[in-house]
């Protein structure tokens, strides 16, 4: 069965929302559309794991380039493809600075197709997506099995230590801001999920204290980080 790729879609033109919409589900995407930075910035933190991002540049409430700037801390190789009716030099120079393409309005839908099957086979998602063995230090750790190997000796972990764990893993050498990982597992970054989360955070570092190239360290008011 042919892999349906999850598209974030910020227009503010709802019209044209809906065009793309449906011209995308016939092609095999699943969309989810936000009529503003804002909304797309939470859908982004909150939603199915997005394999790329379309955003138009000049939104309300919050811009497109704001709103790429903030998906990229959050996921620094996702996708992200600028459409818009802005065609000034610098407009496309700044948009190439931050994003991966950049598409002029009114666009063929032929390109806008292309363009999108480009960007996902340069970020190598459909590779990404089927990763869930890893090698952290001297540790194997299996996502799917909910283990940590080690030789002849296997810990079995639980749902969130995994589900944390693996953003750490995915995202090693970077910062996983707290505020994103507590929206994508949680559902929310409540004060107690919070605290929640440093206790998982406290017993991976119990699992990795025998591992010196190993370390999960704090970024001071903006998350944690998996160093190795």
């Amino acid at each position: 069965m042919e892999k349906k790729y999850r598209i974030l879609l910020a227009e503010d033109d709802v019209n044209l929302g809906k065009v793309i919409c449906t011209y995308l589900t016939a092609k095999n995407f699943e969309i989810s559309h936000a009529n503003n930075g804002e909304v797309a910035y939470e859908m982004f933190c909150t939603g199915n794991n997005f394999d790329i991002c379309l955003v138009d540049v000049m939104m309300p409430i919050q811009d497109g380039f704001t709103l790429a700037k903030s998906i990229r801390k959050m996921d620094s190789n996702i996708p992200i493809i600028f459409l818009t009716a802005k065609s000034q030099t610098d407009d496309i120079v700044e948009g190439l600075s931050i994003g991966d393409d950049y598409i002029a309005k009114p666009f063929d839908w032929d390109v806008l197709l292309a363009r999108i099957q480009a960007a996902l086979r340069r970020a190598g998602k459909s590779e990404e997506k089927n990763v869930t063995v890893y090698q952290i230090g001297g540790v194997t750790f299996d996502a799917t099995r909910q283990l940590l190997v080690k030789g002849d000796s296997e810990i079995k972990i639980s749902t969130r230590e995994t589900e944390v764990l693996t953003m750490l893993v995915q995202k090693k050498n970077e910062v996983l801001e707290r505020g994103f990982a507590l929206k994508k597992i949680w559902g929310d970054d409540s004060f107690y999920n919070a605290r929640t989360m440093d206790v998982y955070i406290t017993k991976l570092r119990k699992y990795f204290k025998d591992e010196p190239g190993v370390k999960i360290i704090n970024v001071h008011g903006v998350g944690f980080k998996l160093v190795m």
